[in-house]
Formats: structure tokens, C-alpha cells, sequence
């Protein structure tokens, strides 16, 4: 049994060197074509590749040259990471697992207290979190029908959430099936509740990619309204028009870049939310190889990108209407600093203290947004 699944974890990551995919990606479409592998199976490999490249840099440090994931793994399985990382000759980055570049620029952002608390929870595995479909049911119902079987908590903050300790195969459950809830980390339902919409309201959610949060902001409006949902990608519209379906939304329509184009959309958004493309930062504990792929290039390029959409989603917004900007990064030149640029280029206001999470030990991930107000 083991040689059988040490042997496809190797092929996994040796594959994974060379995909240009995200992990979770990479690993999602492996087990499609690979069926054989059973659950448990499934489910030891992915524990065993999430810590390897969690690890990554610290296992390197104390392996034999030339570094393998053979070797990666044997060393994992044999040694205590707690007491490697006791090591007096370690340095500050290599005993977190955090590469230099990015170390250094939460340290240049936060002091050495909270980089080092970032880091440490960065290494964690994140609880799974869902949010109920306020339109077919409310918490209290599937608290009630889930209690018995799983190990679960309400969320903190959002009024919606469920917190799993253990994930599940959500998928196969009839309640997803029939569309009362949709996983989604706590943070990402606050950045959805920050938008106050109200049924007569037209949202425009501009970088939508697989709808997230237009399905957590669409309850609010009852079936009224307009929902308008944009993305470059027309494959991750055409999973967000599965989804919306399934979560009962009917008041949703799909923009492809010509309908963009119609001048009876310029000036018409109530709300507009840009949930932008950013370092993901805030979400390292589920995307552990975003780290490795950081560099203080990528955000300067991330930053530009950021702003250009900002400017291209604006003309839709009506006078006295909310834009809200938001990222899952915790890095102030994506957040803080993006948001006083606007605020200085296009005259618009702060409307309310922005929202702040950072990555907490069994909680929820970091993530920023930021409501401005065209007056």
C-alpha cells in the first residue's frame, strides 16, 4: 500500500514541476484521470504533497544534494520537523519556510512578530468553511441535520458560515446537490457582506471568475435587481452560470467583452465589486505553492494590472454609487496603498473603514476590502 502511493505522490510532484497549473488544480485533474486511486489513497497523498511543498525550503536545507521529493519525503517521514527547526544555524526564512523574498517584505511591512506568526500559521492546514444559500435554507437547519455527523462550528463573524474541522466530500452531499450551501472561506463571505445591495440594485461583479461571491451578495437581493457577471475567461462564467443555477439565482446576466462594450451599462452600477487578481498571500495555507512562486517583480506587475482594471471597471459606476476593491493579499502595496492612489486619482471616497483579516491559527484568511463611494 505504501509503495503504491509513494509511488504516484513522486510521479505528482515530478509532474507538478512542470505544469504551470495551481496545485489544488493540478491535483483536481490528476485524480479525474486517475481513478483507480481510491479515496484514502486520494486523501494520504494530498496530506503528504500539501506538506512537502509547505516544508519545502526547510526539508532542502537538511537534504542530501541534489534535492529530490524522494528525498523531500524521506525526510519528513523520519525526522521531527519541530526539532529541525530548532537548529540554531537556520536562518529566520529557511526555519518558517518562507522564501527570502517574501519574508522581507512582510518584515519591511509587519516587524519581525507578526512575519514570524504569519509564516506559522501559512504553514497550517485551514479548516474548511461553508456558506449556507440564504435563498433555500438558513444555519440553524443544517446545523441541525449536520451536528450528529461531523465535527462542525458556526463562523465567528459571518452569519452564514460553517466551519468543518475534518474535510468531507462535499461534492457528493445532496444538500450541495440541491444547492443549500457552497464552500467558501469566512474571510471571502465578509468582503460579499461588505456590499450593502439592496433588491432594486444593479451589481456588477467585474472580475467574477467562477461567481463566489455574487453568490454570496445575491440573497440579499431577493430576486430582484440586476446581477451582471464579467470575466475574461468564459470557461469560469460558464461555472459560475452552473453554480448560480444550482444556487437558484434568476436574476443574473453573463457579460462576454462585446455586451461589456453596451453604452447602456456606462454609469448604471449601483455597486461594483473587483475582487482583482493579486499575490494570494492571504490564502497560502490552502495554496501553499503560491509562495515559491513569489517575487517582488510579480507584484509590481500584480499592482499595474490591479489598477488598470480598477480604471476600466469605473465608468460603469453610477454617481453616488459604491465600487468595492478587494483582494485576498496582505500586502500593503495591493491593498492600503492601492486604495489611497484611487482615492487621490479618481476623487472618490473611503465609505467605511475597510475590512482587514489576516490568516488566523484554525480561522479564517486574509483578506482585504476597501468601499469607495463616487460622490
Amino acid at each position: 500500500m505504501k509503495n503504491f502511493r509513494t509511488y504516484h505522490l513522486i510521479n505528482i510532484l515530478n509532474a507538478f514541476d512542470t505544469s504551470f497549473l495551481p496545485l489544488d488544480v493540478f491535483l483536481s485533474q490528476f485524480f479525474r484521470s486517475h481513478k483507480a486511486i481510491g479515496s484514502k489513497d486520494r486523501s494520504y497523498i494530498c496530506e503528504k504533497i500539501y506538506a512537502l511543498i509547505r516544508w519545502k525550503s526547510l526539508l532542502d536545507y537538511f537534504c542530501k544534494k541534489p534535492v529530490t521529493w524522494e528525498k523531500r519525503l524521506q525526510l519528513l517521514e523520519q525526522e521531527d520537523l519541530g526539532v529541525l527547526q530548532k537548529n540554531p544555524s537556520l536562518p529566520p526564512h529557511i526555519q518558517l519556510s518562507c522564501p527570502y523574498p517574501l519574508f522581507n517584505k512582510l518584515l519591511q511591512a509587519f516587524g519581525p512578530q507578526k512575519t514570524e506568526q504569519f509564516c506559522k500559521v501559512s504553514n497550517t492546514q485551514a479548516p474548511t468553511t461553508v456558506r449556507i444559500n440564504a435563498l433555500k435554507t438558513t444555519r440553524d437547519h443544517l446545523l441541525q441535520l449536520w451536528q450528529p455527523q461531523y465535527d462542525i462550528e458556526i463562523c465567528r463573524q459571518s452569519p452564514h458560515g460553517i466551519s468543518f474541522k475534518k474535510r468531507i466530500n462535499f461534492f457528493e452531499l445532496q444538500e450541495f446537490k440541491n444547492g443549500l450551501f457552497e464552500i467558501q472561506d469566512e474571510g471571502s463571505q465578509l468582503v460579499a457582506l461588505q456590499m450593502q445591495v439592496q433588491p432594486s440594485d444593479h451589481v456588477l461583479d467585474f472580475c467574477a471568475g467562477a461567481g463566489g461571491k455574487t453568490l454570496a451578495l445575491a440573497p440579499k437581493m431577493q430576486g430582484k435587481g440586476q446581477l451582471y457577471l464579467y470575466d475574461i475567461r468564459p470557461h469560469a462564467l460558464l461555472q459560475a452560470k452552473k453554480r448560480l443555477k444550482r444556487a437558484g439565482i434568476q436574476n443574473a446576466q453573463y457579460l462576454t467583452i462585446p455586451l461589456l462594450k453596451k453604452k447602456s451599462l456606462i454609469k448604471r452600477m449601483d455597486w461594483i465589486l473587483l475582487d482583482v487578481p493579486c499575490s494570494g498571500t492571504g490564502t497560502l495555507r490552502r495554496n501553499p505553492d503560491m509562495k515559491w512562486q513569489f517575487s517582488n517583480d510579480t507584484v509590481v506587475r500584480l499592482v499595474e494590472e490591479q489598477r488598470a482594471i480598477f480604471e476600466k471597471a469605473l465608468p460603469y459606476l453610477a454617481p453616488g454609487g459604491h465600487i468595492v476593491y478587494a483582494t485576498c493579499s496582505v500586502l500593503p502595496e495591493e491593498n492600503l496603498q492601492q486604495v489611497h492612489y484611487f482615492i487621490e486619482k479618481y476623487g472618490l471616497k473611503l465609505a467605511t473603514p475597510p475590512l482587514v483579516t489576516f490568516p488566523e491559527e484554525g480561522g479564517m484568511d486574509g483578506f482585504f476590502a476597501a468601499t469607495l463611494i463616487r460622490v
